[in-house]
């Protein structure tokens, strides 16, 4: 699950990037806008959250 999160975020960011690039840079600054905009919803504040505590207990058994 974690990883199917973290290839979504990267995804976004990729899509975000090339729709940016080819559209000028007024496309690409009301992009990054939306994208600020939709990574700070409380629904991906809360998924960030688990994703990290998560992470954390993860390394913390692989460094046992």
């Amino acid at each position: 699950m974690t990883y199917l999160r973290i290839l979504f975020v990267a995804a976004i960011a990729f899509g975000a990037y090339t729709l940016g690039a080819r559209a000028g840079r007024g496309r690409y600054r009301s992009i990054k806008k939306n994208a600020k905009k939709a990574w700070n919803t409380q629904g991906v504040r809360s998924a960030r959250k688990t994703t990290k505590a998560g992470s954390r207990k993860l390394t913390r058994a692989i460094a046992k």
